[in-house]
């Protein structure tokens, strides 16, 4: 199957929700209004499509030029193991600045082999406040 990858700002709720649903990706898609929010405050969405149909999406956070976090990573099921996860990162790396830019994401455990199986370097220097709601 042919896949196509692109960048698009301006992914809607109802298409981030189908394929969140079909990854296993935890994310609040019964708060539509959250969600809504989520995607207009991202400025990096890179889409991969296959006959027009959405089967995955890299969703970021940043200044294209030092630091770039990458915070939703989706892929459909019925897509997995096609290397589109790991086409989205690399595509996000290289919109997001190249390699002169740092970019982290921080994986659900159930991802955790997944992230290992690319040979996406690993930190031991991350520090944060979990979410609360």
């Amino acid at each position: 199957m042919n896949t196509i990858y692109a960048r698009e700002d301006d992914l809607g709720a109802d298409e981030y929700i189908d394929v969140v649903a079909k990854s296993g990706l935890n994310r609040p898609i019964t708060d539509r209004a959250r969600i809504e929010q989520m995607l207009k405050q991202a400025n990096l969405i890179l889409t991969a499509r296959q006959d027009g149909k959405l089967v995955g999406f890299a969703r970021s956070l940043t200044d294209f030029c030092f630091c770039c976090y990458l915070s939703d990573l989706a892929v459909d099921k019925a897509c997995q193991g096609q290397g589109i996860g790991r086409r989205l990162i690399e595509e996000t790396r290289v919109a997001a600045g190249g390699p002169r830019t740092t970019t982290l994401l921080l994986s659900a455990p159930t991802a955790m082999t997944f992230y290992e199986g690319i040979k996406m370097p690993k930190a031991d220097n991350c520090f944060l406040y979990r979410r609360q709601a």
